[in-house]
C-alpha cells in the first residue's frame, strides 16, 4: 500500500511541477529577457556620452599596431625531406 501512494505522490509532485512551469517559465523568461535589454541599453547609451572627439573635421588619424620583434636565431627544427620507395 505505501508503494501505491509514493508512486501516486511522485506523478502527482510531476504534474503539479509541469502545470507550474508552463505558468512561471514565460514570466521568468520575459523578466530574464528585460534585465538583459535594460543591461545592453545602459551599455550603448554609456558609449554616447564619452568625452567628444578632440580631432577636427577632415583631420586623419592613424593608428597602428606595435610590430612584433621576432627572433630569426631561434632554431625551430631541422628539415627532413621524405622520399617514396617503391
Amino acid at each position: 500500500m505505501v508503494l501505491i501512494q509514493t508512486i501516486l505522490l511522485l506523478i502527482l509532485v510531476y504534474y503539479a511541477v509541469k502545470l507550474l512551469a508552463r505558468w512561471l517559465a514565460p514570466k521568468l523568461f520575459g523578466y530574464a529577457m528585460k534585465k538583459t535589454q535594460e543591461q545592453f541599453g545602459g551599455q550603448f547609451t554609456q558609449r554616447d556620452y564619452r568625452e567628444p572627439n578632440t580631432s577636427n573635421e577632415g583631420e586623419t588619424s592613424v593608428f597602428t599596431r606595435p610590430t612584433r620583434k621576432s627572433n630569426p636565431s631561434k632554431k625551430v627544427g631541422e628539415y627532413i625531406d621524405f622520399e617514396e620507395i617503391d
